[in-house]
C-alpha cells in the first residue's frame, strides 16, 4: 500500500508540475517584413488576427532576426545559438564552398554547413524532454532527409522538408508534392491546411502541455494566392489610387509602396491561418495558459524576385544588413502573464526565443546558448541585461546585398561591408531609423569602439570570413550588377 501511495503521490506531483507549464505555440513567418502588419503601420495589408495578438499581448518594436536570410535565422531559433556556432550561415541551397562560386564578385563567400547537426539541441528536443508533446508544421529548410523535424525532437512533422518554399506543382495549393504532407482535396490552400493540422494537434493534446511550432511557408515566393483575396486587393489598390514606385538600393531597385495585390492576399491568408488557431484555443478554453510568439525569419522581400513589398521607413530588405533586412515583427500573447496592449522597446533577437521557452517550460539544454529569456520583460519585472546584438553574413545573397557584419549597441548601429572594410557606416537609430545619415566620419571613436566589440564577438563565435577572389575580373560585369540587370528585366507585379 505504501508503494501505491508513493506512486500516486509521484503522479500527483508530476501532474502539478505539468499543469503549471504553459502550452506554447511558436509562429514563424517567412520573408515577412516588420511593416507588413496593420499593428506595425501597414494600411494596405489587412491582418486583424495578428493585430488582435498585439492588442491582447505585447508588441516589440525592436525584434530582430539573427540573419537577413532564412536558414541561419531558423537554426538560431531552433538552438538559441548564433548561426556562426551552428555553421548554418547562409540559406541552404546556396553555393556551399568558395570553389563552387561562379559569380564575378570581388570576394569569395565563406563556406557554410548545409544541415543542422544532430548534436545541436533543438527547441523540439528541449521541450520534449521537459514533458511536452511536440509538433512541427511548415517550412524547415535545415537540411536533407534524416535532418528533418522528426529527427530533431518533434513527435509530428507536417510539411517540414529540405525545401525553402512550396515548389510543388500546385505551389501554395494541392498537389504539394511534399513527402511530409499528403495532398488534400482540389483547391486546398497550404496555410489553411497547416493551420488545420495544428488545430488537430492542439485538440489531441488539450489535457497535457503541448508545443506547436508552425513555421509558415508564407509569404515566401512563389507569389501565389487565392483568387478571391487577390481580387479584393486589386480592387483596394485601384480604389486607393496606388501605383508601384521604386527607388534604388545599391545595385537594385527597391519597392517604395505597399500595393502588390498577390502579396497582400498572401499576407491575409497567413493571418487567417493564425485566426483559425486562435479560435481553436478559445473553443477549448486554452488561451489563458498558452504562450504564443509570432515573428519572422528575415525582412520583407523588396529588392528581388518581384520585390513584392516595401519596408519603409526601414531601409533595404531581405538579404541586407540594413534594418529592413533584419528588423522583424514580434508579438507575444500569454494572457495569464503578459499585460495586454503593451509596447516593449528593448532590442531582442532570434536566439532569445529558445531561452524564453526553456525558462517558462522548465527545460534544460547541454549546449551553450546565446539567447536570454524574455520572461522579465513579459512579466513586467525588469529589463534585460545591457548587451550588443551582432550579425555576420559573409555571403552574397540573391537580393543585391554584399558580405558584411553589423553591431547594435543602444541606439547606435555600425555596419562593415567586407568589400570595403575601411568605410564603415554608423547610424543613430533613434534619430535616423531609415539609416540615411552615415555618422562614421563624425564619430571616429565610437566607430573604433564598436568595431572592436564586433570583432571580439566574431572571434568568440568562430565567424568565418570571405576571401579575396583572385579570379575577379573588373573589366567584366560585377556579379552583383549582373544579377541586378537580370532582375530588372523581370515583371515587378
Amino acid at each position: 500500500m505504501s508503494r501505491l501511495i508513493l506512486l500516486l503521490s509521484s503522479f500527483a506531483i508530476l501532474h502539478s508540475a505539468f499543469s503549471a507549464q504553459p502550452n506554447v505555440i511558436f509562429l514563424l513567418a517567412d520573408d515577412l517584413g516588420q511593416r507588413d502588419l496593420g499593428c506595425y503601420g501597414s494600411t494596405f495589408y489587412e491582418t486583424p488576427n495578428l493585430d488582435r495578438l498585439a492588442k491582447e499581448g505585447a508588441l516589440f518594436t525592436n525584434g530582430y532576426a539573427a540573419c537577413p536570410v532564412c536558414s541561419p535565422t531558423r537554426a538560431a531559433v531552433q538552438t538559441g545559438r548564433w548561426p556562426q556556432r551552428t555553421g548554418v550561415t547562409d540559406y541552404i541551397g546556396a553555393a556551399k564552398t568558395p570553389d563552387a562560386w561562379k559569380r564575378n564578385t570581388r570576394l569569395l563567400p565563406a563556406p557554410y554547413v548545409d544541415r543542422l547537426a544532430h548534436d545541436e539541441v533543438t527547441m523540439g528536443e528541449m521541450m520534449k524532454a521537459a514533458g511536452y508533446a511536440t509538433f512541427f508544421a511548415g517550412k524547415w529548410h535545415l537540411g536533407p532527409e534524416g535532418f528533418w523535424p522528426e529527427n530533431q525532437g518533434y513527435d509530428i512533422n507536417m510539411g517540414g522538408v529540405d525545401r525553402g518554399g512550396p515548389y510543388g506543382p500546385g505551389k501554395y495549393f494541392t498537389p504539394y508534392a511534399n513527402p511530409r504532407l499528403p495532398d488534400g482535396p482540389p483547391g486546398e490552400h497550404l496555410p489553411d491546411r497547416l493551420a488545420t493540422e495544428t488545430c488537430k494537434f492542439i485538440e489531441a493534446n488539450k489535457s497535457k502541455p503541448f508545443f506547436a511550432c508552425y513555421a509558415f511557408y508564407d509569404v515566401h515566393t512563389p507569389l501565389n494566392a487565392r483568387a478571391d483575396l487577390t481580387a479584393k486587393y486589386e480592387a483596394k489598390r485601384q480604389k486607393l489610387g496606388l501605383e508601384p514606385k521604386f527607388g534604388r538600393e545599391g545595385p537594385r531597385d527597391v519597392r517604395l509602396v505597399q500595393e502588390h495585390a498577390i502579396y497582400a492576399a498572401m499576407v491575409e491568408a497567413m493571418d487567417l491561418a493564425v485566426g483559425k488557431i486562435l479560435a481553436k484555443l478559445d473553443e477549448l478554453d486554452l488561451a489563458k495558459n498558452t504562450l504564443i510568439i509570432f515573428t519572422s525569419d528575415n525582412g520583407g522581400l523588396s529588392t528581388s524576385e518581384g520585390s513584392p513589398t516595401s519596408n519603409l521607413p526601414l531601409r533595404g530588405g531581405k538579404g541586407w544588413l540594413y534594418e529592413g533586412g533584419i528588423r522583424e515583427p514580434l508579438l507575444v500573447r500569454w494572457p495569464s502573464i503578459v499585460k495586454a496592449g503593451q509596447t516593449i522597446d528593448t532590442p531582442v533577437c532570434s536566439p532569445d526565443y529558445f531561452a524564453t521557452l526553456m525558462d517558462v517550460a522548465g527545460g534544460k539544454t547541454t549546449s551553450k546558448i546565446d539567447g536570454v529569456s524574455l520572461r522579465p520583460l513579459l512579466e513586467g519585472k525588469g529589463d534585460l541585461p545591457k548587451r550588443a546584438l551582432c550579425w555576420h553574413y559573409p555571403h552574397y545573397g540573391n537580393q543585391g546585398g554584399a558580405p558584411g557584419a553589423a553591431i547594435r549597441r543602444g541606439d547606435w548601429k555600425l555596419i562593415q561591408w567586407f568589400e570595403r572594410p575601411d568605410a564603415p557606416e554608423l547610424y543613430n537609430l533613434r534619430e535616423d531609423l531609415s539609416e540615411m545619415q552615415n555618422l562614421a566620419t563624425q564619430q571616429p571613436e565610437r566607430v573604433k569602439t564598436l568595431l572592436a566589440e564586433l570583432q571580439a564577438w566574431q572571434t568568440e563565435v568562430g565567424a568565418l570570413m570571405p576571401t579575396k577572389n583572385t579570379g575577379y575580373d573588373p573589366s567584366k560585369p560585377d556579379g552583383r550588377a549582373a544579377a541586378a540587370a537580370k532582375a530588372s528585366k523581370k515583371k515587378k507585379r
